[in-house]
Parts: structure tokens; sequence; C-alpha cells
């Protein structure tokens, strides 16, 4: 748990300056390790005999190594309760301390009701606020941007954003042709996990939330889909699996350039250079270089995670965070970073100091 001045409940509305810190973190693995290679067999094995599906593009094309799938039965808000159980132990927390929670992620345990219910009743939550945020894999970052909004204006002391990710359920294991399978990639690459972050009221001036930006080009939502759910095929199979253009989704973020990510640091008086490490999404380790030459994004102070746990969807920014925290390359008092990439498109930059 890191120290911070906490005003009380009742000092909230009269008090200016009040800043969103990051209390805790932590993320749940899925308990299912496999390598891209077995990924690749299963693919052939559920396939039909002479499909003639590449399936050697999968680690040619990501650079992924290994994903974790969950338990068949297991939820979203299962790895997110897991996750949240974790965070609360170490700010030294209980559910009950907690005046918001927010479930921030891709994935859902249902259409309705808000998987945010669902988690504060496996939790033991009684009579507290909550709601989803739903915005594909920048889903946390959003939800953080959200809690450290609440924070700020003195509605909310302690707020716990918490997320659970189960992309493997939407995996095309089975693919007629290389088509097919092509249109299928995205799933592959994918893991499961939970996270959780506690975000608590702090008067430091010089802590937690720094700065955050957002931007978005919606006229190219419909290059990457997953319509399992949704009004325009309710009841059709065909939706329930990943339908996505990775080399077009990829030229659609690298087109919105730099201008987002420069103005967010110049808003907060930084550079790349003041971070201990610099967060992004993954999806391709191949494009990582690619993506931080546009952006002039210093490669070397990138945490890269997606050789060893895969794409982690909203779930990118507490792992990597949590690894940082944990490998001690970031300590109370420094500054970091995180580049989100979502569908849809959208991006961010938030800036954070421990």
């Amino acid at each position: 748990m890191l120290a911070t001045a906490t005003p009380t409940r009742e000092s909230l509305s009269a008090t200016t300056g009040l800043n969103a810190q990051i209390v805790s973190v932590a993320v749940e693995l899925a308990p299912n390790k496999f390598s891209i290679a077995e990924i690749a067999e299963r693919v052939i094995a559920e396939s039909p005999e002479g499909a003639n599906i590449p399936v050697h593009h999968i680690a040619k094309l990501t650079g992924v190594k290994t994903v974790y799938h969950r338990d068949e039965g297991q939820d979203t808000s299962d790895l997110a309760v897991a996750a949240a159980k974790t965070a609360l132990s170490r700010a030294g927390l209980e559910i009950s301390d907690v005046d918001l929670l927010i479930f921030a992620a891709a994935s859902q345990d249902l259409i309705e009701p808000a998987t945010s219910h669902i988690v504060s009743a496996k939790l033991g939550g009684e009579q507290i606020p909550v709601f989803d945020v739903k915005n594909a894999c920048n889903s946390f970052l959003n939800g953080v941007q959200v809690a450290n909004a609440f924070i700020r204006s003195g509605m909310y002391r302690t707020i716990l954003v918490v997320s659970g990710e189960a992309p493997s359920i939407a995996i095309r294991w089975n693919n007629r042709d290389r088509a097919q399978f092509l249109e299928s990639f995205a799933g592959f690459s994918m893991s499961d996990a939970g996270a959780a972050m506690v975000l608590r009221v702090t008067t430091e001036p010089d802590r937690g939330v720094l700065a955050m930006g957002f931007t978005a080009a919606s006229d190219h939502w419909n290059v990457g889909t997953l319509g399992s759910g949704g009004s325009r095929a309710p009841r059709d199979v065909e939706a329930t699996y990943f339908n996505m253009d990775g080399r077009s989704l990829a030229e659609a973020f690298l087109s919105l350039g730099p201008h987002l990510l420069n103005e967010t640091l110049q808003s907060a008086g930084l550079a790349w250079r003041d971070f201990a490490f610099i967060g992004m999404h993954q999806v391709a380790a191949p494009y990582m270089n690619r993506i931080c030459r546009i952006l002039k994004v210093p490669q070397d102070q990138i945490i890269e995670t997606i050789q060893d746990y895969g794409n982690m969807t909203s779930i990118s920014f507490p792992l990597q965070l949590s690894l940082a925290m944990e490998s001690g390359r970031v300590k109370p008092g420094d500054k970091f970073a995180f580049i989100g990439f979502a569908g849809g498109i959208s991006t961010g930059l938030g800036v954070f100091q421990l």
C-alpha cells in the first residue's frame, strides 16, 4: 500500500486540489497456459482436413509465445473478483471501504445486468454504487479516467476499478479455409485475465493521475468486430467469433499520429524521458518498432508483454504496471505513462505518478 494524505468523507465537498492516487494494483492470469504451438495444433486438429490453414502465421505475425485461457465455466466476473481481492488486501481495505465499483472491460458475463453488479455481489458488497465502462481494449484506461474525474470532483473517496477479460470464448477453432482463418486471426493471440486497481483521494499535488487525453476515429468501427449479443446479430452463431482486418486496424491507429500524445504530455509539462517506464497496449511484437518510431516513443522504455502474455485486451495497463512495480522498475514518487489503443478505434494517453 502506498502512503497518501486522505481527507475525511465529510471534508470532501469543501476540499480543493484533490487528486486520484493509485493505491494498489493486481492481476489474475487465467489458469491455463498454452504455447502458440499448442494453439496452432488445436486449430489444425479442429479444422477440416485439407483446409490449408496457415497456422504458422500466428507466431510469425504476432510474436506471441504463450497465452492464458480460462477454465470452462469460469466467468469474467470470477477473474475480476480474484484480482479485486488481492488489490483490496494490498491496499489494506475491505469491500465495505469502497465508495464506487467500476467494471471496465471488453468482456462481460451477461448483456444484462451490468457485470459490475455480479462482481460486487461476489465480493460481498452492500449498497455500493456500480456500473460498467466498455471501450474495447481501452476499457480499463477509460475506467481509470472516470474514477479520476469522480475523485477530483469530491463525489467519491475510494474507487475500485476491476476488469475481467475472456476473449478465448470467441476463438474460432474450426476454420473452413485460409480466408476464414485470417478473419478470425485476432483471437488466437489473446489471453484471459482479471485485474483490479484501487484509487483513493489524496491532497498531495504530485501524486496520482497527472494528465489524461483521448481521441477516436470512429469511422473505422467496422475494421474489427465481435457481434454476438447485439441488435445486429442477436442469434447469429457466426457473430460469436472475432472478425478483424488486422492490417487495416494497425494502419488506422498509425494514421492518428502522435498529436494527441504530444498535446497530453505538453499539458503535463513532461517529455517521454521523464518516465520510469511507458506502458503500451500491444497486439503484435513485429509492429512495436514501427509504432514507436511513428509516435516518437522511446522503445527502450516500453515494457513488452505481448510475447509472454499475449494480447491482454484491456488488462495490458494493469499487467504492465504490476510487472514494473514487482521488478522495482517504478517506485513511489516515479512517473509513468500508458498509451492505449482500442478497436472502434480510439487511442489515449494516461500520465501518472506513484
